[in-house]
């Protein structure tokens, strides 16, 4: 429990920062939403890599191995999420008349 609060945190502490980074950074949209691709891209590979090792039981430390599945898994969610927000507010504004 108290590990999914702390992905919890460290995602949104995440998120912060990269407001914060368009916020100061005045960068174009897409160069934002492309790195937290990337950043959701990479925890993935890491999750996948630390099932592989469980299931090879070439792990080290199961623990850590936990927490960047569960690290994964989370980011997965959040930014599913996120796109269906996108697209919900993409199709509102479709059906608005002018």
């Amino acid at each position: 429990m108290a590990s999914t609060i702390d992905t919890l945190s460290s995602l949104t502490n995440k998120s912060n920062i990269a407001v914060n980074k368009a916020d100061s950074t005045s960068g174009d949209f897409s160069k934002i939403l492309q790195d937290s691709i990337e950043e959701i891209n990479d925890s993935q590979v890491k999750g996948d890599k630390a099932m592989a090792d469980i299931a090879t039981g070439e792990v080290k430390d199961l623990h850590q191995a936990a927490l960047a599945i569960n690290k994964a898994e989370m980011s997965m969610k959040m930014m599913l999420e996120i796109r269906n927000k996108a697209l919900s507010a993409y199709k509102e504004i479709a059906r608005t008349q002018i």
